[in-house]
């Protein structure tokens, strides 16, 4: 089991948010949440997380925009982003890779396997991207 990690988690759907969030924070991990990407904007600035799990249909910018603007930016670059997203579409996933995704975890989250996705690609090097 790996250490425990500060992860955020922005989504617009609140059941998802929390849902996510519980899973998370049993598994020992403290979660930062952020319901758009201003919110998540304005998370970062006080929180460095060592994972944000990104929902990619969102009002306003959409995960895959902000996940470019987050890459884009030295002080956040290094930080895995995982697409967390319903629409599982032929060519989605290579969209996320392409904006700068690590991973990729297909909603509804199946709760049991959930923590050790995540534990697992907060262990894996940076450069590798899975498909969850």
């Amino acid at each position: 089991m790996n250490a425990p990690a500060t992860i955020l988690i922005v989504d617009d759907n609140p059941t998802n948010l929390k849902l996510a969030a519980d899973v998370l924070e049993c598994a020992g991990h403290t979660v930062a949440r952020a319901r758009d990407a201003d919110e998540a904007q304005e998370v970062l600035k006080h929180t460095q997380p060592n994972l944000i799990l990104m929902d990619i249909q969102m009002p306003g910018m959409d995960g895959l925009t902000l996940t470019r603007l987050l890459k884009d930016n030295p002080s956040y670059q290094h930080i895995p982003i995982v697409a967390l997203t319903a629409f599982a579409m032929k060519g989605d996933e290579d969209k996320a890779r392409e904006a700068g995704c690590h991973s990729y975890i297909i909603k509804p989250i199946e709760t049991r396997k959930f923590p050790g996705q995540i534990a697992e690609i907060l262990a894996a090097p940076k450069s590798k991207m899975d498909i969850l």
